[in-house]
């Protein structure tokens, strides 16, 4: 179709080459379903199709607006941006899916209001670029705005009319920001009777005269009432009146009812089901089928009327008025699917996650006009006089293949043919200003330029390098003296190396984007993007080098969440442009850099959250610290104990503290006391696991140190430690009265608990079974490795200590 088609060729051109946001209209019978059908089946962009309702979403083979943004049911208000996102809880896969989005296709988009459009584009920009509509998402939008409108009460309009002048979808204040396309498909495949056609567009286009209105109702026929084996469907314009047709006539027929209920698997929510739910059925009914036959036979389609001949043993025989046999109908699923982003391929898949069987057929003496929406009938009966809604009467008419196949119940009248004048006044615009063959080059070459620009741009690293000064500055108190040096210095080298080469980079990149022709056709250019690709990835390891030699570790809890916020983007921005630069260092091709760049961002997230990618800068070590390797064993201690205490680190011991432990070396309490921060108070509750720490430590790296008199009799006074903590235990101690009798702290004295585990000692022998439990499950589940993961995961309910207890409980169960 694309191939005979201009404006079908036009659109794919847009929708797979540009970043161009498109209205795909047209007439009824144009095409607009199958377009999107062989779309998906052939475009590399990485998509998702929503609808409006659930049924329309069903049919498209994709989810609800709603359901897929999280959106809340009510009036989204622009300037509530902040207040509506607080209220969405996001999956990290849902995250992870729209962050690798590159074409969103909304269908049946004349039902869409402005408003959910807007509320759309927040989500979008929430998780992806907050600098542009939709975060940078190219938005295909099919429908036909003469057909059925958005729907909105009064309550909820009296909230909006001060942002929007009307609620049609074209009113998004977001949309009008991109200048979106207009494409109207012109060939119309449902009728070809241009007298006909002639009449179906002056209804659309709110043409309607004395004489279209007299053809139209030439067509009234008075007290109508055709042979059942003819088919005719009633259109009306009211669920009463189609449903009280049905009624009737199923009721006349004097055959046996037949009760049919659907099987619904997994998620199929009921507002989403293709057909009811309870089925019931008499020879001699008049039927319609409600989806295509997808067999190689296509015995039939969505629409097509027949009368039920026989039912049994399960199977419904149905004749249809122009076939030569009755057609044995069984049973068909529908499927509901989710789409989910593959880890594995980078690609959105879409997973059945629910189905719905049941016979494709429904009760067709009457159906309302709205879920006539996207049908063709030979013939059919329209009860349109009492529409109530814009575009009602165009959908029930151009339902009709033929004129002669259309017959009115009661005459139609001006009042009828309502065609909201908003939507003229846009679609005359539309089609004064459509794409041409130019416009699609250019949207081209600009859509390529875009791309390469921003893979040379590096304001971001930039930006980030400033907040860290900024902290820095701020913040001299609590992070190391050193630390504004050394932010400096690698501000510096990115200004020097990176930012000023940039600049100049693209201005040579403007230059010889002045050539005629596409970006990627540019041999000339291609060389010198290779070059640049070389070039930045060498500057921005340099980069990452000199961050690595950076000590960003501070006491400060809030300060800390500031540098980790700020460093995890860092890592995040340097991941994502070294992807980039890495794939273009062979010559860069559009498709192949968006993949590239949403693969990197989801990798990057992949490997935070499995801990594979602890950045090595954030192990830096205090400016002036000797000993490094004591440094962090003191500062591991430190932390763990603060935190089996809930407490703040610098009140265990500060970071200065830790500092000068690491240089000064103190052998006995005398040479501790004499570090400020250190008192008898903290000697007592720490002094000899301090203490130990560096001598083992100094024992390790063969440095003289002697520990004093008073040190050596203690160790020899005692009995071994742990064994001291298993005795007080098995005398029927708590961990909590063990720790205080000895002056040793809750994780010490479960470390050495932890150490007969499989020796003499149960694990819930010191620690309660629910809890041994829940740290199990998630190791299990989770099969995470690092004690902070889990930590973190569990929260303060869960000691260090409890956790490595588990740890080793497992460990010896898989052992043996």
């Amino acid at each position: 179709m694309q191939t005979e088609n201009p404006q079908l060729r036009l659109a794919s051109e847009f929708v797979h080459y540009t970043d161009r946001n498109i209205f795909l209209t047209g007439k009824a019978g144009t095409g607009k379903t199958t377009f999107l059908h062989q779309l998906k089946k052939t475009c590399p962009k990485r998509m998702v199709v929503v609808a409006p309702t659930g049924v329309a979403a069903i049919n498209a083979g994709g989810s609800t607006v709603h359901s897929f943004f999280q959106l809340p049911f009510g009036p989204y208000i622009p300037t509530q941006e902040d207040k509506a996102n607080q209220s969405r809880r996001m999956t990290r896969e849902k995250i992870n899916l729209i962050k690798s989005l590159d074409l969103l296709v909304i269908d049946e988009i004349s039902m869409v209001r402005a408003d959910t459009l807007d509320s759309i584009d927040a989500v979008l920009r929430r998780y992806r670029d907050r600098t542009k509509p939709f975060g940078g998402v190219q938005l295909l939008m099919i429908g036909d705005l003469h057909q059925l409108s958005p729907v909105i009460k009064d309550d909820e309009w009296n909230l909006l009319k001060d942002y929007y002048s009307n609620i049609y979808f074209f009113n998004s204040i977001a949309l009008k920001q991109t200048f979106p396309i207009n494409i109207e498909l012109k060939h119309i495949y449902r009728q070809s009777d241009d007298f006909f056609i002639g009449i179906l567009n002056a209804v659309r286009e709110n043409k309607v005269d004395l004489t279209v209105l007299e053809q139209l109702n030439s067509r009234y026929i008075p007290d109508f009432n055709p042979d059942e084996k003819e088919g005719y469907i009633t259109l009306s314009s009211h669920n009463h009146a189609a449903d009280r047709i049905n009624a009737e006539k199923l009721k006349a027929l004097k055959t046996t009812a037949h009760h049919f209920t659907a099987e619904v698997h997994g998620d199929f929510p009921e507002f989403s089901y293709p057909n009811a739910l309870e089925l019931t059925f008499k020879v001699g009914a008049q039927v319609m089928f409600v989806k295509n036959d997808i067999s190689r036979d296509k015995l039939y389609f969505n629409g097509k009327i027949g009368t039920i001949t026989k039912i049994k043993e399960g199977v419904i025989y149905v004749k249809c008025p122009d076939d030569l046999q009755e057609l044995a109908v069984d049973r068909v699923e529908w499927q509901n699917f989710r789409f989910e982003l593959n880890p594995s391929t980078k690609e959105i898949d879409e997973n059945i996650i629910g189905t719905f069987v049941q016979y494709p057929l429904k009760l067709a003496w009457a159906i309302t006009i709205h879920k006539s929406q996207g049908l063709t009938f030979e013939k059919a009966i329209i009860d349109a006089n009492a529409a109530f809604a814009h575009g009602q009467v165009y959908v029930a008419l151009s339902r009709c293949k033929t004129f002669e196949g259309l017959v009115l119940h009661s005459p139609i009248n001006f009042n009828s043919v309502k065609t909201d004048g908003v939507v003229s006044h846009y679609t005359k615009n539309a089609e004064a200003n459509e794409p041409t063959e130019n416009h699609l080059t250019q949207s081209k070459i600009i859509f390529q330029q875009n791309l390469l620009f921003d893979l040379f741009q590096f304001s971001m690293i930039k930006s980030l390098l400033f907040q860290l000064k900024r902290i820095g500055e701020e913040q001299h108190q609590t992070v190391d003296k050193d630390f504004l040096a050394q932010i400096n210095k690698c501000r510096e080298f990115d200004e020097q190396h990176i930012e000023s080469v940039a600049e100049k980079f693209k201005r040579q990149i403007y230059i010889a984007l002045q050539e005629e022709g596409l970006p990627e056709e540019n041999e000339a250019l291609q060389e010198r993007v290779k070059k640049g690709c070389a070039y930045f990835m060498q500057q921005l390891t340099a980069l990452e080098d000199l961050l690595k030699q950076t000590d960003f570790d501070t006491d400060n809890k809030a300060v800390r969440k500031q540098l980790d916020e700020v460093l995890d983007n860092m890592d995040r921005e340097l991941f994502i442009k070294r992807s980039g630069l890495k794939l273009c260092n062979e010559g860069f091709q559009t498709l192949a850099y968006l993949k590239a760049k949403a693969n990197a961002d989801i990798d990057f997230k992949s490997s935070k959250k499995s801990g594979s990618v602890e950045p090595e800068r954030r192990k830096a070590v205090p400016s002036g610290v000797k000993h490094d390797a004591l440094f962090h064993t003191l500062k591991i201690w430190r932390d763990e104990l603060a935190a089996d205490q809930g407490v703040p680190v610098y009140q265990v011991l500060p970071q200065k503290v830790l500092s000068d432990l690491a240089n000064r070396l103190p052998a006995n309490f005398a040479e501790l006391e004499r570090i400020k921060g250190i008192g008898k108070v903290k000697i007592k509750q720490y002094g000899i696991e301090i203490l130990n720490m560096i001598g083992a430590y100094c024992e390790s790296k063969g440095i003289e140190y002697k520990a004093s008199n008073e040190l050596l009799s203690v160790k020899a006074t005692k009995p071994d430690t742990k064994l001291l903590s298993l005795k007080l235990f098995k005398e029927g101690k708590t961990v909590e009265e063990i720790a205080k009798e000895r002056s040793l702290v809750t994780s010490t004295i479960e470390s050495h608990l932890t150490d007969f585990i499989g020796d003499g000692l149960d694990i819930n022998d010191f620690i309660a079974p629910e809890k041994v439990n829940k740290i199990s499950d998630y190791i299990l589940e989770s099969k995470a490795t690092s004690i902070n993961q889990i930590k973190q995961a569990l929260g303060s309910d869960i000691s260090y200590g409890e956790i490595r207890a588990v740890m080793k409980h497992l460990s010896l169960a898989q052992e043996s």
